[in-house]
């Protein structure tokens, strides 16, 4: 074994003298990330609030103002105005200044009393997909509710004939950041890991020291390993950091174990270092190792479940994001934090990402050529 790891304990001290001399390193280390995470946290929202919204009141009674109130008590949408014509109202959504355009006819209140069906129109911009979804759902939704009131009002009964009581697990609430941000923590990770050890071997070779390490009674597995543990516990220490800004600044509640939180973070960061140096072995110079590792972010951004569910992408996207560490990570963090699952009911997901990280590392010592005897 010491043979194996030969040299270890020389490469770890001199990573780490190295990695606190060079407070451009820590910087782009910690303050990156930090800002994303806080970034990302309050801009990542599916809860649209206040959609502006115009008025085209051609009744103009008490009960169309009802109407138009029952839509403003969502709060969802909000009114900005008034206009006096459908063009006027689809001219007002097409040049942005309201994403829905509410239409009560003039015949409104006389047809609702005199049992008739009455009618309103609500023009939604579909140019935005999800604050269309939400806008649509909410005026059904009103729309709905206050026919049935109507209708149990005319019949005489008091009760609806068939109630549905929902009840939502694990994030009552329905807050976004529960859900987005642990998964902000596996991205804003990926991001300042990868690129630090991806520059780790990239930068011996041009400051000219690879080859002292060559010539050196150094194992390649005890090179790699001393050139990954530094960055190891300098992520660890950042992982404490976002975690701690999760719950204290997001105030997002950790539901589960936080050693089975740690362990999950600890393989996780590992196969990402590894990565990171598979990085370093193939590049170059460091504008590549950047470049390498950029085009690692977008498919772990989009294909991990991070933002979209899996289960709804095409079987070529799917099988890419199952690939990605990150995909796993995301899935241990919303299962730990927010369900309060157990490492043992995800132990598949740690499996994974062992795996991954050690297969990586292994690559990475037998990739490193060197002249050992």
């Amino acid at each position: 074994m010491n043979k194996i790891f030969r040299g270890f304990t020389a490469i770890l001290y001199k990573e780490f003298i190295v990695v606190l001399r060079d407070p451009m390193t820590l910087f782009f280390m910690f303050f990156p990330p930090l800002i994303e995470m806080i970034a990302f946290g309050y801009a990542l929202d599916n809860d649209v609030k206040h959609m502006p919204m115009v008025i085209l009141n051609e009744d103009r009674t008490t009960e169309s103002r009802q109407v138009i109130d029952n839509f403003v008590n969502t709060q969802t949408f909000r009114v900005v105005g008034e206009v006096q014509s459908v063009t006027e109202m689809a001219a007002a959504i097409r040049k942005g200044k309201a994403y829905v355009g509410l239409q009560i006819p003039p015949d409104f209140t006389r047809n609702l009393r005199a049992g008739r069906t009455a009618r309103v129109q609500v023009l939604i911009d579909g140019s935005n997909s999800t604050t269309a979804l939400q806008a649509l759902n909410t005026a059904l939704g009103v729309t709905l509710r206050q026919a049935v009131v109507t209708l149990l009002a005319e019949s005489g009964r008091s009760d609806i004939p068939i109630e549905v009581r929902p009840q939502v697990l694990y994030n009552p609430a329905m807050r976004s950041p529960n859900f987005f941000v642990p998964g902000v923590i596996g991205v804003v990770l990926q991001i300042a890991t990868t690129f630090a050890t991806a520059m780790s071997i990239v930068r011996e070779r041009e400051r000219g020291t690879l080859e002292q390490l060559l010539v050196s009674p150094l194992s390649r597995w005890g090179l790699m390993l001393g050139k990954l543990t530094p960055y190891l516990c300098i992520g660890m220490a950042m992982a404490v950091g976002l975690f701690a800004i999760m719950h204290w600044l997001f105030a997002v509640p950790i539901a589960g174990s936080l050693v089975a939180l740690f362990i999950s973070t600890l393989v996780y960061v590992f196969a990402l270092l590894s990565l990171g140096l598979l990085i370093s072995t193939r590049a170059k110079n460091q504008m590549q190792a950047l470049q390498m590792s950029m085009t690692l972010i977008m498919p772990s951004v989009f294909f991990s479940g991070f933002i979209f569910p899996r289960e709804t992408m095409p079987w070529i996207f799917y099988s890419i994001g199952s690939c990605l560490p990150t995909t796993y990570f995301i899935e241990l963090m919303r299962a730990i934090i927010l369900r309060g699952a157990s490492l043992m009911e995800f132990w598949q997901h740690l499996v994974v990402l062992s795996a991954m990280g050690l297969g990586l590392f292994a690559i990475c010592a037998l990739r490193f050529k060197q002249k050992i005897a």
